[in-house]
C-alpha cells in the first residue's frame, strides 16, 4: 500500500511542469514573431482595374502570383495588394492613398484615366504604373506627369502596321471603328489613322464611333443599328481601332448577319482585341475567321520563370473563374505580373530602412531586365524598346501568325528582322472572311445583279458624237464614242459587271458631285480630268488626250508673190524651158513657109516668142501652115491648159486660204476682244495661264457656237482638242484653228467614287484598248471627219504643186517637139536630094568639096531669103508648102549665087 501511495503523489508532480514549460516556449515563439514583424516592411499597391471584364480577370491573377511569390521568399519585405474597381477611378485612387497608405497604383487601361490618376499620384508623390499610354504623346508629359509610369507602348506603331496591311492590298478607302470611352474621344488614334493612311494614298471614308459597352442595356440592338450606317457606305474595309472584347463579340456577331463579313470584306482587329485570343472561348474565336491581327511578340512566352507562370496562372484561374473556357494568360496577364516585378525589384534595390516616394520611382524607372512580355526598360517614363508586331490571321477556331512588322523595316518572315528579309507586302497567305484564299478582297461593295453599278450619263453634252441620249418611254438608248469605250472596256474585266446608265440633264460639275454623295457609283461620259475634281472623285486613266485649240473665222492671207506660189521654183524653170524648146521647134517649121515669121532674125524670135507666149491664154493670131507645126502646138494647147487650170485652182486655194497667225490669242488680247469657251476650267485657264479679262470670255454652249460667230459676239472660241475635231468636221469650210497647249489638262477619263477599286481595273483595260488600237479605230469612227466636210480641213498652207505631178506631161511635149522637128530635117534632106540631083548637069560630083556643100546647106537654112510672097498656087496645098517653096526658092537661090561674085555671095 504504501508503495502504490507513493507512486501517485510522483505522477501530478511531473504533470505540473510539463504545463509550465509549454507556457515558456509559447512566450518565447510569440516574443520572436514580435521582434520579426517589427523588421518587415510592408508595402501596398492599389489595383484600379475591372474585375468583371476577362482582362481584369487575368491581370488580378497575375498580379496576385507574382506579389505571392515575393512575399514567399521574402523575409524582410512584404507585398499587400488591394484592388478597386475602375468605375470611378478619382476617389479609388484618394481612397487608396488616404486610406491604404498605397506607395503604388498599377491599372488603367483606358488614357483619360490614366491622366486623372497620374494627376493625383503626382500631388500625392506616389508613382502610377499605367497600362495605357496615349496615340499621341503629349509635349512636357514627363514635366505634367512626373510619378506617371507608361507600362504599354505608344499607339502610334500600330496605326502604322495597319497603314501598311492597307498600303499593301492597295485599299483605297477605309471605315475606322471604335467604341467611346467613358470620358469621350478615341485618345488620338481616329487622327493618327487617317494621317498614316494619307502617307499611302489611302483615306477613311466613315468613322463608326460605338457608345460604351456599359452603357448598353440591349447591345445588339444598338450595334445593330449602329451598322445599318455602313450599309450606305462603298468600302468593305472596317479597321476596329480600341474596343473592349464584349463589344467586338457583338459586332461580329451582328455585322455576320447583315453581309458585312463576305467575300469581298476585311477586317483588322487592334492589339487589344488580337492579345485576348489565346484566353477567349472557341466561339469568339470562331465569329472573327479571316479577320487579320495585330498582336505585340511576347519574347518570353519560352523562359522558364513564364512556363512556372503559366502552370501556376492556369491552376488558380481555373479555380477562380470555373466559368470561363479558357484558362491560358494572355499579353494583360503577362504585363500585370511584369509590373509587379518592376515594384518588387525597386523595393530590392532599397538599401536603408528609410525610403521616400522619389527614390521608389527612379529604382522603377531603373528597371531593366526581360520580363514575361517583353524587354523592361524605361526612357522618358515609357518603354524604349521598338516593339516587334505579330500579323496574325483568324483561321477557324484558332490563328496563325503570317508574318512580322516593325517600323524600321516593315514586314519580315525573319522575327530577328533583318533589312534583306523586309518586304512590302504580307508574306504568309490569309484566309478572308468568306474563305476567300486565291486572292486578297477588293474591300468594296462589288455590284450585283440585285443592285448593279449605277452609273450617271451626262443627258446634255458638249457634243452628241461623244454621249448621246435618246429618251424614251420604257427604256433611253445610249450611244457615242465614249458608251462605246465604256462596253470594249467592261468586256475585258475579268468579272462580270452589272451596270445601269442613269441620264442627268445638269452640269458636268454637278454630276460629279452626285459620285461624291454616292447618288451614282460612276460617271461615262466626256469628262476632262482636272486637279480640282480629284479631290472628291477617282479619275482613271485618259483614254483620249485633251488640249486647247483657238477656233477662229476664215480670213485670206496675201502675199506680195502669192502668184508664184502655185508653183515650185523648179516647176517654174521647167515650164519656162519647155516654152523656150517650144518656140524654137515653132520658128524652125513655120520660118520657110509662113511670111509671117519672115523678116530679119530678131523679128522671127521675137514673133515665134509672142506666138508661144500668147498661146498660153488661147489669144495667139498668126497662121500656121505647117502640118508639124500644128502637132506641136496641140500637145502644147493641151500642156497649156492642164498648166493654167491647176495653177488658176492652186492660187484660188490660196488666195480664199484662212490661215491663223502665231500671235493670234496676243492679238485678241491687244484688240479686247471676247473669246467664247464653254467650261468653267477653260475660262479660269484663260484667265489664269493666258492673263485674258474675265469680262472678254463668254461662257457659250456648244450649239451657239455658230450663232455667236455669226452675231460677232465672240470673235474666236477656245475648245478642247477632242471637241474642236468635231466642230471643225462640221463647220470646216468656214473656221480654221490652231493649238494652245497640247497637253493642257489630263485627258478624257471615266470617273468613280474615291477608293473604288473599279477605277484601277478599267484603266488597265483602257492601256490594252490603247495598245492595239481599239480605241484609234473608234476615233475614226466617232470623230474623225465625215461626209459631214469633204474638203481637207487643215489649218496649214497648201503645197505647192511640184515637177513631178506633171514630169509625164512635159515629156510627152518635149517629145512631140522633138519628133516633129526630127521629120521636118529628114524631109529637108530627101528635097535636098532631089534637087542636087537636078542640079548635076550644072556641077559635076568632083568639082565641090565636101566643106562647099555644108557651107552651101548653112546658108540655105539661114541666109536671108527674098522673101517673096507665096502665090495662090503656093498656099492651095498648104500640106505641100515646104517642098513646094523649098524647091522653088532653091533654084532662084543656086542661080543667084552662081551668077553672083564673091564678094556679093557672102554679103547675102
Amino acid at each position: 500500500m504504501a508503495f502504490q501511495l507513493k507512486i501517485v503523489s510522483a505522477v501530478p508532480r511531473s504533470w505540473f511542469l510539463f504545463p509550465v514549460l509549454l507556457i515558456f516556449f509559447l512566450l518565447i515563439i510569440v516574443s520572436y514573431e514580435a521582434v520579426e514583424a517589427n523588421n518587415i516592411n510592408v508595402t501596398g499597391v492599389g489595383l484600379i482595374i475591372d474585375v468583371n471584364t476577362r482582362i481584369g480577370k487575368e491581370e488580378k491573377i497575375a498580379m496576385e502570383i507574382a506579389a505571392q511569390n515575393y512575399n514567399t521568399t521574402s523575409k524582410t519585405h512584404k507585398l499587400s495588394l488591394y484592388i478597386h474597381n475602375s468605375l470611378r477611378v478619382t476617389s479609388a485612387a484618394e481612397e487608396m492613398i488616404r486610406e491604404k497608405k498605397v506607395e503604388v497604383i498599377i491599372g488603367m487601361h483606358a488614357w483619360q484615366k490614366a491622366a486623372l490618376v497620374a494627376d493625383i499620384g503626382g500631388q500625392a508623390h506616389v508613382p502610377v504604373i499605367s497600362f495605357a499610354a496615349p496615340a499621341i504623346t503629349p509635349p512636357l508629359m514627363t514635366l505634367r506627369w512626373p510619378f506617371l509610369i507608361q507600362m504599354a507602348r505608344n499607339g502610334s506603331q500600330q496605326i502604322k502596321c495597319i497603314a501598311d496591311i492597307v498600303h499593301s492590298y492597295d485599299w483605297q478607302m477605309v471605315i475606322a471603328i471604335y467604341e467611346d470611352e467613358a470620358f469621350g474621344g478615341d485618345s488620338g488614334k481616329l487622327a493618327l489613322l487617317s494621317e498614316a493612311l494619307q502617307n499611302v494614298g489611302s483615306e477613311i471614308e466613315y468613322s463608326l464611333v460605338l457608345p460604351p459597352f456599359s452603357s448598353m442595356s440591349d447591345p445588339a440592338e444598338v450595334v445593330r443599328d449602329q451598322l445599318f450606317k455602313l450599309q450606305k457606305t462603298q468600302s468593305r474595309v472596317f479597321i476596329i481601332l480600341e474596343s473592349s472584347l464584349a463589344m467586338v463579340t457583338h459586332l461580329f456577331r451582328e455585322a455576320k448577319k447583315m453581309g458585312l463579313v463576305g467575300r469581298e470584306s476585311a477586317w483588322i482587329i487592334p492589339d487589344g482585341i488580337t492579345g485576348l485570343l489565346d484566353s477567349v472561348n472557341n466561339s469568339v474565336v470562331s465569329s472573327m475567321e479571316g479577320t487579320l491581327g495585330i498582336k505585340t511578340d511576347d519574347s518570353g512566352e519560352g523562359s522558364s520563370e513564364y512556363k512556372d507562370f503559366h502552370a501556376q496562372f492556369r491552376k488558380i484561374f481555373r479555380t477562380e473563374y470555373p466559368e470561363e473556357d479558357n484558362s491560358d494568360p494572355g499579353i494583360f496577364a503577362l504585363r500585370a505580373y511584369d509590373s509587379i516585378k518592376i515594384v518588387i525589384q525597386a523595393i530590392k534595390r532599397i538599401t536603408s530602412n528609410t525610403s521616400s516616394p522619389e527614390m521608389l520611382l527612379h529604382n522603377m524607372l531603373s528597371s531593366n531586365f526581360s520580363g514575361l512580355s517583353g524587354k523592361i526598360h524605361f526612357e522618358g517614363n515609357q518603354l524604349s524598346d521598338t516593339p516587334i508586331l505579330r500579323i496574325v490571321n483568324v483561321v477557324g477556331k484558332r490563328y496563325k501568325e503570317i508574318d512580322f512588322w516593325t517600323p524600321e523595316f516593315g514586314f519580315s518572315m525573319n522575327p530577328s528582322m533583318e533589312k534583306n528579309d523586309a518586304t512590302n507586302t504580307l508574306a504568309g497567305p490569309v484566309i478572308w472572311p468568306g474563305n476567300l484564299k486565291r486572292t486578297h478582297p477588293k474591300g468594296w461593295e462589288m455590284p450585283t445583279h440585285a443592285k448593279p453599278l449605277k452609273i450617271g450619263v451626262p443627258g446634255i453634252t458638249t457634243f452628241e458624237k461623244f454621249v448621246k441620249v435618246e429618251y424614251r418611254e420604257k427604256e433611253n438608248n445610249y450611244s457615242g464614242f465614249c458608251i462605246e469605250i465604256f462596253l470594249k472596256v467592261v468586256g475585258l474585266l475579268p468579272y462580270s459587271l452589272p451596270y445601269k446608265f442613269e441620264a442627268y440633264n445638269g452640269t458636268y460639275d454637278d454630276l460629279l458631285y452626285h459620285v461624291f454623295n454616292q447618288t451614282y457609283d460612276a460617271v461615262i461620259g466626256d469628262v476632262t480630268i482636272v486637279a480640282d475634281r480629284w479631290q472628291y472623285v477617282d479619275f482613271t486613266l485618259p483614254y483620249a488626250r485633251s488640249g486647247l485649240a483657238l477656233i477662229v473665222p476664215t480670213k485670206p492671207k496675201g502675199s506680195p508673190l502669192l502668184f508664184t506660189k502655185p508653183f515650185t521654183w523648179d516647176m517654174w524653170l521647167v515650164t519656162a524651158a519647155i516654152l523656150m524648146y517650144t518656140m524654137l521647134i515653132v520658128l524652125f517649121l513655120e520660118r520657110q513657109c509662113n511670111p509671117e515669121f519672115s523678116g530679119p532674125l530678131k523679128n522671127q524670135i521675137s514673133t515665134a516668142l509672142w506666138f508661144t507666149f500668147s498661146s498660153l491664154f488661147f489669144a495667139h493670131r498668126e497662121r500656121v501652115y505647117n502640118n508639124l507645126t500644128r502637132l506641136v502646138l496641140v500637145v502644147w494647147l493641151f500642156v497649156v491648159l492642164i498648166l493654167s487650170s491647176s495653177y488658176t485652182a492652186s492660187l484660188s486655194s490660196m488666195l480664199t486660204l484662212r490661215q491663223l497667225e502665231p500671235d493670234d490669242i496676243e492679238w485678241l488680247k491687244k484688240n479686247n476682244l471676247k473669246v467664247g469657251c464653254n467650261n468653267l476650267f477653260v475660262k479660269n485657264y484663260l484667265v489664269n495661264v493666258f492673263e485674258f479679262k474675265q469680262q472678254n470670255i463668254v461662257m457659250v454652249r456648244s450649239r451657239e457656237y455658230q450663232e455667236q460667230f455669226k452675231s460677232n459676239n465672240i470673235a474666236a472660241a477656245v475648245l478642247e482638242i477632242p471637241y474642236k475635231e468635231i466642230f471643225l468636221n462640221k463647220y470646216c469650210n468656214g473656221y480654221t484653228s490652231t493649238i494652245l497647249r497640247s497637253e493642257g489638262f489630263g485627258g478624257l477619263g471615266f470617273v468613280f467614287q474615291r477608293g473604288s477599286p473599279l477605277t484601277r481595273y478599267f484603266s488597265e483595260a483602257i492601256v490594252k484598248l490603247l495598245e492595239d488600237g481599239t480605241i484609234m479605230s473608234l476615233e475614226d469612227k466617232w470623230l474623225n471627219p465625215s461626209n459631214e466636210c469633204s474638203v481637207n480641213i487643215t489649218s496649214s498652207e497648201p503645197e505647192s504643186l511640184n515637177l513631178k505631178s506633171f514630169e509625164v506631161l512635159y515629156l510627152i511635149s518635149f517629145a512631140t517637139s522633138t519628133i516633129c522637128l526630127l521629120l521636118s530635117l529628114i524631109r529637108l534632106f530627101i528635097s535636098r536630094q532631089q534637087h542636087q540631083e537636078a542640079s548635076e548637069g550644072n556641077l559635076t560630083p568632083g568639082e565641090e568639096s565636101a566643106w562647099k556643100k555644108t557651107v552651101r546647106l548653112v546658108r540655105y537654112f539661114y541666109i536671108k531669103n527674098p522673101g517673096r510672097a507665096p502665090t495662090l498656087a503656093d498656099t492651095s496645098d498648104v500640106n505641100d508648102c515646104s517642098s513646094r517653096w523649098e524647091f522653088s526658092s532653091t533654084i532662084d537661090t543656086l542661080e543667084h549665087i552662081q551668077s553672083s561674085p564673091p564678094a556679093e555671095n557672102e554679103m547675102q
